[in-house]
């Protein structure tokens, strides 16, 4: 076990918040630039929900949105399949 692990995770989740405040700049970013976007979540994902994934095509179009089927922990449920993905989109 990891010494404060409990505290440091709850020490990021306060954290987000920060994260939430910088949305417009980010939004920004990718409407400005467009870069190439390959965005994998889980389907099921309580934390992150679905369509905070497919958000990204109000500001990428061309923007490559990937539902697998998971929670939170999909690199970790469906780590091949995500895989694959990587490799046919790069």
């Amino acid at each position: 076990m990891i010494p404060d692990y409990a505290e440091k995770q709850s020490d990021l989740i306060y954290d987000y918040q920060n994260n939430v405040k910088l949305y417009p700049a980010f939004q920004e970013y990718l409407r400005n630039y467009r870069p190439k976007l390959l965005a994998i979540q889980g389907k099921n994902d309580p934390s992150f929900i679905w369509a905070g994934a497919e958000a990204f095509q109000k500001d990428i179009l061309e923007a490559t949105i990937i539902p697998v089927s998971s929670g939170h922990f999909a690199l970790e449920n469906c780590c091949r399949e995500i895989a694959d993905y990587i490799r046919s989109v790069f």
